[in-house]
């Protein structure tokens, strides 16, 4: 998969994100790593910006830092003007 500029640039500001909550809780890498259960080139990918990652080891480092509910909440479409708009519509089982 190709990733477009736009996401590679998202990607690493999220892994600066990571890195600096990580930092912020006077965490070590090794101690992380142990609390997510994954190995450290994953957190140093995650803490690059590599969009490669798997989406649970990076919501696993969210998690250990204290960060899921507010990164899940982030994304709840009804928390949005749009989400809340259109909230009374059904939505469609499926889009393709």
């Amino acid at each position: 998969m190709v990733e477009s500029a736009a996401t590679r640039r998202q990607a690493k500001q999220l892994g600066e994100y990571v890195r600096t909550w990580r930092k912020l809780l006077n965490l070590r890498m090794d101690d992380l790593c142990e609390r997510a259960n994954i190995s450290r080139s994953t957190l140093t990918r995650i803490e690059q910006g590599h969009p490669g990652v798997s989406l649970g080891a990076f919501l696993e480092v969210v998690r250990c830092l204290g960060q899921l509910n507010t990164l899940t909440a982030a994304l709840d479409p009804y928390e949005t003007d749009l989400g809340r708009a259109r909230a009374d519509l059904k939505l469609p089982e499926r889009v393709r």
